[in-house]
């Protein structure tokens, strides 16, 4: 640990790595993902429920595994929580992951 109570930031970046992939494991997660993508990046909790044959808890289960990674964001509009890609989190750590291995990471704009 550093003066500040955080693991040092070598740990840091392999604790985000591990999350982001975790999130990513499952392919319904990734489905949530691509679903987001194509409806232009942001879907209440109801249009994103919608989409699976799967009951609401478990796409809120899949859901609160994106959030707590960091890959999704949820802003409440009145009653509704509107979902929403973090691209800028989800580029950095698999950009992070592939110069780990190797990879020369270019931005692409």
């Amino acid at each position: 640990m550093s003066a500040d109570g955080k693991p040092p930031t070598g740990l840091r970046d392999l604790d985000e790595i591990d999350a982001v992939f975790g999130s990513l494991a499952h392919s319904t997660r990734r489905h949530i993902l691509q679903v987001l993508a194509a409806r232009g990046g942001t879907l209440t909790a109801g249009e994103l429920s919608s989409r699976f044959a799967h009951s609401w808890p478990t796409t809120s289960r899949h859901l609160g595994v994106l959030l707590e990674a960091g890959v999704v964001c949820v802003a409440p509009i009145g009653r509704e929580r509107h979902y929403q890609i973090e691209q800028q989190k989800l580029g950095d750590v698999l950009a992070l992951w592939l110069r780990s291995i190797g990879f020369e990471v270019r931005a692409i704009r």
